[in-house]
């Protein structure tokens, strides 16, 4: 990079990551610390880079970082969102716009998040655009932080590919599109009125998928709040969870964790991820 304002980069990188402290991310904090913030193979380590790279962003050097770093990087020093917007400034990349797949993550979500270690959980929009993941929810899941544009939306990709239905048994999907519809129209309502992320994807939807058509015709409005979901996962077949909801304030953006239902083997089930780790699943169910 090299230039003054990647030297500056590397500066609110290094001063970001000094004021946190390990216990806040769930780090222990060790007797032979000679500062009271985070290391840099720590951040590395939380953002999902290598530690070379990152020692390269703080000295100011090496390559452009890309948005989906730079949102990583967010994420795992806990900015805020003016601190978030400054840091896509100074690495020369457009600020993503609210609701998009690098969207700011909600501190309180990400403290939670961070929090939940044993059970699948992610954050998620309104929109069904996953912002970010623990291990288990992508072990469970998979992996959803490459989809980009409209297909970041879950939605967006149940209603136009079918194997986005593949984790879904074929007998559950007339229902889940029925959840689906209308909790995006609740949270479109939740949206102003002039939101062209919204209004834009229910067009988008209503021009390619006819079943989205007649459902949306239906009028039916619901918020997910709670599910019960069977899930075929590759290596150990169907499971079934409850899907459990935490909203922010203005509802933009939703803790989604997933427990054992009562009553199945779901629970033993669910050990296995940590043994099995993340699969490469097609696409993912909510």
């Amino acid at each position: 990079m090299g230039s003054a304002k990647y030297t500056e980069l590397g500066s609110f990188l290094r001063s970001r990551r000094e004021r946190i402290r390990p216990a806040e991310v769930g780090l222990p904090t060790g007797p032979r610390r000679r500062v009271p913030g985070l290391r840099r193979e720590e951040v590395a380590q939380l953002a999902g880079a290598s530690v070379d790279y990152y020692n390269e962003l703080e000295r100011g050097a090496g390559s452009q970082p890309s948005e989906q770093m730079i949102a990583a990087l967010a994420r795992a020093l806990r900015l805020s969102a003016d601190e978030r917007d400054h840091l896509y400034h100074l690495a020369g990349r457009p600020v993503p716009v609210h609701g998009g797949a690098a969207s700011h993550v909600h501190p309180g979500m990400s403290d939670l998040l961070q929090r939940l270690t044993s059970t699948p959980a992610q954050v998620i929009t309104d929109l069904h655009v996953t912002l970010v993941q623990n291990p288990l929810a992508v072990a469970l899941l998979g992996d959803q932080s490459g989809f980009r544009g409209a297909r970041a939306s879950f939605v967006h990709r149940w209603f136009t590919e079918p194997g986005a239905r593949q984790l879904y048994p074929e007998a559950d999907h007339d229902a889940q599109s029925r959840a689906f519809v209308a909790d995006l129209r609740a949270a479109a309502a939740r949206r102003d009125a002039k939101d062209a992320e919204a209004s834009s994807m229910i067009s988008t939807l209503l021009d390619t998928s006819s079943e989205f058509a007649a459902l949306w015709a239906g009028h039916e409005v619901a918020f997910r709040r709670d599910d019960r979901k069977r899930l075929n996962h590759p290596a150990i077949g169907l499971i079934e969870v409850n899907c459990l909801s935490l909203f922010s304030e203005d509802g933009r953006q939703r803790l989604l964790w997933f427990t054992p239902a009562v009553g199945t083997d779901s629970a033993g089930l669910l050990d296995l991820l940590t043994v099995i780790g993340t699969q490469d699943i097609v696409d993912s169910a909510r």
